[in-house]
């Protein structure tokens, strides 16, 4: 596709914007099972319907500019999906539950940012080119992905991260006495062996 003109340069990004929608639709049901938290879950279970709606209003906008929204693969956002994929993959190894709904909210807050910022620019766009529909189709958008990763931050702050934290440390701590009482029963051990001879 040529970029000669900031049309052209619009709908890219929404070409782009659409397929990282699309592939959100498959990845949030996967992010919400592997939540422990029964608020994140609902969270993403929520987001997920205002982003089957999101990928609606980019057809609606794109079908106003006469072009189709399909033949783009994002993937910015295919990476962003794969480190999540990566993440969840870790609760089969024994990941502790709240430490691993910190990695999750992380994971889902660069997909927010990405996003955020995507829609910005094109939002941008069809405001200098006159785009009046467009524009107000975006800013809702726009508003939904802001309200996304604010709800994902209050999650964090609200209780998550200091359970992470302090699983963390107990499980640490956990590590340290048994490392102790190890190097305790080996000493014993030779001792005692020491001793025989």
């Amino acid at each position: 596709m040529s970029l000669a003109t900031l049309h052209d340069l619009m709908v890219h990004e929404l070409k782009d914007l659409y397929s990282a929608e699309k592939q959100l639709v498959q990845a949030l049901p996967r992010m919400s099972k592997g939540a422990n938290s029964e608020q994140l879950r609902r969270a993403f279970d929520n987001h997920l319907a205002e982003t089957e709606q999101q990928v609606a209003r980019i057809e609606q906008i794109m079908d106003s500019l006469g072009e189709s929204p399909r033949g783009q693969k994002c993937a910015g956002m295919e990476g962003l999906i794969e480190e999540s994929k990566t993440l969840l993959k870790e609760e089969k190894q024994e990941a502790d539950p709240d430490v691993l709904d910190a990695g999750i909210i992380v994971a889902a807050q660069k997909v927010e940012h990405y996003e955020i910022a995507a829609y910005g620019a094109v939002c941008e766009y069809a405001r200098m080119m006159g785009h009046t529909e467009a524009v107000q189709l975006l800013e809702q958008t726009l508003e939904e992905e802001k309200n996304a990763d604010k709800l994902l931050n209050e999650i964090a702050e609200g209780g998550i991260n200091a359970l992470a934290e302090r699983d963390g440390r107990e499980n640490s701590e956990e590590g340290m006495e048994s490392s102790t009482t190890r190097s305790k029963r080996a000493t014993k051990s030779s001792g005692r062996n020491r001793a025989r001879n």
